[in-house]
Order: C-alpha cells, then structure tokens, then sequence
C-alpha cells in the first residue's frame, strides 16, 4: 500500500468447515466428534484478511446476512470503526452467543488485513513485548482410554511443553475417582518439572470442587480450570478462596462487560479470553486491560494461531493454550501457522497472522 492510500473493504466472504476429530472427544460436560471452523475472509486494495471462529456453521450466514452490509465500504485501517457498527447491528439479534462468534470472525480478518495492507507482522503491528509465546499442552480428554493419554502427554513432553491440562470432571462431576486418577498418571508421565494444570469446565459444584482438590493438591496441581460453572461467580470466588491453586474462568466471556464482572467479582486468578468468541482483536485487547487494571494476568483460550500474536504483543499475558483439537485443525486448514520451538510459540515474521487459507484442502469438509 503506498502513502496517502485509504482502501475500503471490498467484500467480506464466510465459509464454514467441519473437520472429524481423529478421535472422540470430550470434557466434563460436553463430547463431540467434529470441529467446526467458520473463516470469513475480508478484501481490500487487492489484499485479502483471514480470520476465523469455531461455532455452528450458522455463524457464517450471521456473517452474510448482518455483519458484511455495514463493513463493506469502511476504512480497512478502521478497524475499531468496523467493530463497533457490527456490534450496533447486532442489538435486536442479540449480542451473545452465535452472534459474537460471528463478530469475532471478521473483526480477526479485519484486524489480519490492515497488517497485511501495512506489510507488517500482526505482533508488530500491534507492539510486540515478547518474541515467543508461553504455551501449554490441553487435551487429555475424558474420553481417552489410558493409551490415548499417555501418548498424548509423552508428545507434549517430546515438543518440550513446561505445562500440560487434562479435561476432569467426567460425565458432570460423577466419576472423581477416575478424574483424581488420570491426573495422578499425568503426574507420573511428566515428572516433577513440569506443571499440571485440570478443567472441569463446570463440571462441579462449589463444595464437591474443593473436596476434589484435597485430593489433587498432593499431586501438584497448579490451575483449577472452571471448577463450577463460570456462571456462578460466588462459587467460583468460593473455591479461589479454599484452594491453593490458581483458579482461571472466562473462557465463555461474549462482551466487555462480562468481563468485567468477573473481574470485579474476585473470582479468578488468571482471566481466560477466547478472541474467537469475545468479539475478536479489537475486544480481547480492551479485556486485557480491564484484566490489568484488576492486577490479573490473562491467557489465551485455544486457537493458537490467532491468538500466538495478542501473546506477543500484551504485557500481562501469562500463557497460550495449546489445544490439540484446534492445532490439527488449522495445520490441516492454513498454511504458515505458527512454529512450536523449545516449548514456545513463535509467531509468524510474515505480514498479518501469517496464514494462508488451503483451499482445496479445505474444501473436503466444506459445511456452507
């Protein structure tokens, strides 16, 4: 892009793809056997942004129908200004949920387009305080039989990981027996060097948490992932203030404001932001700095590949998951994602994210 040039969004695009997981997955509350990514891609002057959101292929038509009439014709160097007429849209469909995904979607493209129009690595774009990005290995689903897990856990050791999660909590807090087990082989695969971190994602209740926890205390655990429903701040604040672990929510977080309350509320010690639900770049960084202004550190919820440059670039980031469902996905999907070295994620040194969409590839699990 030369001096002095001010191109406008030519056309937003959503497709969606539904990828087969290699094996069945699932947490405390929740399985599956397929990932959906919903990938918009924004054109200007020539250049074309990519971002994506996993959710229901439905995110795309919200995409199409609501999102794409008031950012075509927009500043692509705007992109604050396109954030905000798409969340203006959205007040009778309502903001949370599908519509946030679909928010989400284009505001990453969007944000992946004025880097790439500028020439410039996301990172820097932004203002890079890091050049690598902590990671953690997460995966160790409910549903892995003891061979899943303990290959699962040895690559991440093998990638040099320095903390590894695993999903308990199994069939909605009713099996703890198993739960206290497959954590305590965890902690025998990976040593005493390495940190392990447990998701209930809302499996418990408040007291049935901290019961759990007497008996994964001795065993190390440094992160209690959604130990009740991240809708329940007194809960959460009830079991943060009876553990001696770090307790993290936010996973879930659609808006500012949700943020905020939690914040407010005292209930974590670590607030999580998913940039593929939040509403995108532009939401994830004003988070991030309620979260400090709270003297929280924040860490990035899945997608490594978005969110490997917000890492780089926010100074009270503690760590990136590293989610097996989502780093096959998008290594089957783009290419260019980012490089995993000596435990850390470096991001791309290439213009915007550093992706590049595999069509054809891509086109095999085409949903809509």
């Amino acid at each position: 892009m030369s001096a002095g040039e001010d191109p406008l969004v030519s056309s937003v695009d959503a497709s969606a793809y539904t990828v087969p997981t290699d094996a069945p997955e699932g947490d405390g509350t929740l399985t599956w056997d397929s990932t959906t990514a919903v990938v918009v891609q924004v054109e200007a002057g020539g250049v074309l942004g990519t971002g994506w959101t996993y959710g229901p292929a439905a995110c795309a038509d919200v995409v199409r129908s609501t999102l794409a009439p008031v950012v075509v014709g927009r500043a692509a160097l705007d992109v604050p200004a396109g954030y905000h007429a798409m969340v203006k849209a959205l007040r009778n469909a309502g903001r949370p949920g599908i519509a946030s995904l679909a928010v989400s979607a284009v505001d990453t493209a969007l944000w992946d387009l004025k880097a790439r129009l500028l020439g410039l690595p996301l990172h820097r774009l932004l203002g890079a305080v890091r050049e690598t990005v902590p990671v953690y290995g997460s995966g160790g689903f409910t549903t892995y039989d003891d061979r899943q897990l303990v290959h699962q856990v040895e690559g991440w050791m093998g990638a040099g990981l320095p903390r590894v999660k695993i999903k308990i909590g199994e069939s909605w807090g009713t099996n703890v027996t198993r739960d206290v087990a497959r954590t305590r082989a965890t902690r025998s695969l990976v040593g005493d060097d390495v940190a392990v971190f447990v998701d209930a994602n809302g499996a418990y209740a408040p007291h049935q948490a901290v019961r759990v926890f007497d008996d994964l205390e001795p065993l190390g655990v440094s992160w209690f992932e959604e130990p009740v429903t991240s809708d329940d701040l007194d809960g959460l604040r009830e079991v943060r203030h009876r553990v001696s672990c770090d307790v993290a929510a936010g996973e879930y977080g659609y808006d500012l404001t949700y943020f905020e309350r939690m914040c407010a509320a005292r209930a974590v010690d670590c607030l999580q932001i998913d940039v593929t639900r939040c509403g995108g770049i532009t939401e994830w960084l004003r988070v991030a700095a309620t979260a400090a202004a709270h003297h929280l550190d924040v860490s990035g919820h899945c997608a490594p590949t978005l969110h490997a440059a917000l890492g780089a670039a926010v100074p009270n980031f503690r760590h990136l998951e590293y989610f097996h469902d989502h780093v096959r996905l998008e290594s089957m999907l783009f290419d260019g994602t980012p490089r995993l070295v000596d435990g850390s994620l470096v991001p791309s040194p290439e213009p915007g994210n550093g992706v590049t969409l595999r069509r054809e590839d891509a086109d095999r699990y085409r949903a809509a």
